[in-house]
């Protein structure tokens, strides 16, 4: 079958980062075609906090502005692209929720999937969660890397078990930015669609419990998050929520409304 020519989202700036002017449909049929292709590409999903990362941390942010998709994972950076580029977006593109829509695609089209990340527990508890949401779905491989920078010999070990499985699609859930330098690092030789996924494992897996449906869409899960985990979360989301909206404001006063659409 001849290959079809995938049209990744366009993108737009917000604070030097090109976020993905997407939304699930649109994120979930070029990626899968890109899969059924074994085309290598990267995803990853910008909350505030990763928005902030990148904005802030040149090195990240060439990382990430190498991507094929910087989705509009939290409602405030879809917010954003509304407010400053006119994106019309009326959702974000949440991670979790897209793993699960690409999970069940991948299982009717036959499109093995790849799981990379987190403890071999939490990868157990996933692959079985995965398996019941998504009949027929093909886990391909998984594995649960250790928690340290691999050597180049070792990446390429990874590189050749997650090929060798044919898997279209890698679920990537190290944290950030942790996954997306991987991702970034091996994006020209894994030829399958990677996606940083971050929390999604631990989520889907049962081991933290997802915002109630309220909350996300009033853009008040971080601090359904900060509850559960205060201490480990009070600092991220004081600096960069403040950092956030900092950056907002001067945008707004600026006037500045440009809408520089960056082609992939």
């Amino acid at each position: 079958m001849a290959a079809v020519s995938v049209n990744w989202p366009a993108r737009h700036d917000v604070f030097g980062v090109q976020v993905s002017a997407t939304t699930y449909d649109q994120a979930e049929a070029v990626i899968i075609e890109a899969a059924r292709q074994r085309r290598g590409a990267v995803v990853t999903h910008m909350p505030v906090h990763g928005l902030i990362t990148a904005a802030t941390d040149a090195k990240y942010r060439e990382c990430v502005n190498r991507f094929d998709i910087i989705a509009p994972d939290g409602q405030p950076v879809r917010w954003a692209l509304n407010k400053f580029h006119d994106a019309g977006l009326d959702d974000r593109c949440y991670g979790p929720e897209l793993m699960i829509r690409l999970c069940r695609r991948a299982a009717e089209q036959h499109i093995g999937v790849y799981l990379y990340g987190s403890t071999p527990e939490v990868i157990e508890k996933l692959s079985r969660r995965l398996l019941e949401l998504c009949p027929g779905l093909k886990i391909a491989g998984s594995e649960s890397p250790p928690f340290r920078p691999l050597s180049d010999a070792e990446r390429q070990e990874v590189v050749g078990r997650i090929n060798d499985s044919g898997a279209g699609l890698v679920f990537i859930g190290l944290g950030c930015p942790r996954q997306d330098y991987f991702a970034g690092q091996t994006k020209n030789e894994i030829h399958a669609v990677q996606l940083c996924v971050g929390a999604a494992f631990d989520f889907h897996a049962g081991n933290k419990k997802m915002a109630p449906a309220w909350m996300q869409r009033m853009s008040l899960e971080w601090l359904f998050r900060l509850t559960h985990e205060p201490g480990r979360l009070w600092k991220r989301y004081l600096v960069t929520n403040s950092i956030f909206l900092m950056l907002c404001a001067k945008r707004l006063i600026a006037g500045d409304r440009k809408r520089q659409v960056v082609t992939p």
